[in-house]
């Protein structure tokens, strides 16, 4: 059983493979990769597979039973990219895809839902066997707002009482890696998400504790924070992204109280705690 999986180099990826090298042997395992090159370091075989260069996935996928489709990171191309490969997967007769979506893609308020819903669609159009991971946010996302509130003293956002049900990578990571080597999960879908809620004044709470430092959490419109952040140097197209999921998270885009993911990784998800100390220390 020859696992093949996209994004191999990127955060998640890496991560996946890590874990997933301590389950089954490396030689099972391939990355799929732009630049093999850069595959060098994880230890399993890599081969070339650009969304953009057809024939390389038409290439790289043969003798790939089981893709590990993580989802592409280039917002706006991702449903053109995903396509690509799952009509390659198909015509190289993979047998199972595992994909990992947003979490409630099916009904979610965040922009960035459209292209996972539209990719969700493709993928059960093709008839292969399918596990949707639908993932919540990664608590390193909040890394940059970590470390800048300590800067300036307060932690800014436009997510109000908004709650986050969030996880660090390596949890979702381990739910990967349950579920491609596990069984019974061909046709489930699961929403993966930390098992404890935060909102952004929790975290600035959480921040003050670890810090020693009285970090208070100031809620401020959403054109205001965008401004904020192009002016810390995010770029403004992104900011004015960021700011739009903040506004979301405050309408409960980024709660649920699934326990799919402590489910599938046997264990409680990752403290927020963890993560802050993780980010204070970076």
């Amino acid at each position: 059983m020859t696992i093949g999986i996209t994004g191999a180099t990127g955060q998640l990826g890496r991560l996946v493979i890590e874990q997933l090298k301590t389950k089954i042997p490396a030689g099972d395992i391939v990355a799929l990769v732009r630049s093999p090159a850069k595959a060098a370091s994880l230890g399993v075989a890599a081969r070339e597979a650009d969304y953009t260069k057809p024939e390389t996935l038409a290439k790289a996928l043969p003798g790939i039973d089981t893709l590990m489709l993580i989802s592409s990171s280039e917002i706006g191309q991702r449903e053109v990219q995903h396509r690509a490969i799952i009509d390659a997967a198909k015509k190289a007769g993979v047998k199972r895809i595992v994909y990992t979506s947003i979490l409630d893609a099916d009904k979610s308020i965040i922009d960035l839902a459209a292209e996972h819903r539209a990719t969700e669609a493709a993928l059960k159009a093709s008839g292969i066997p399918l596990t949707l991971l639908r993932n919540g946010w990664y608590t390193e996302n909040f890394a940059n707002s970590i470390a800048g509130a300590v800067a300036a003293g307060t932690l800014y956002g436009s997510a109000g009482d908004g709650k986050i049900s969030a996880a660090p990578r390596a949890d979702y990571a381990a739910a990967i890696v349950a579920v491609l080597t596990g069984k019974g999960h061909e046709g489930k879908t699961y929403e993966l998400a930390g098992d404890n809620a935060f909102t952004l004044g929790d975290l600035a709470a959480e921040i003050s504790r670890q810090s020693g430092k009285a970090i208070p959490y100031k809620n401020i419109p959403e054109a205001d924070y965008a401004a904020a952040l192009a002016s810390h140097g995010v770029p403004e197209g992104f900011a004015k992204l960021i700011a739009g999921w903040d506004v979301a998270t405050s309408k409960g885009a980024l709660f649920t109280t699934s326990r799919d993911l402590s489910m599938l990784i046997g264990r409680p998800t990752t403290p927020l705690a963890d993560g802050v100390k993780a980010a204070l220390k970076a």
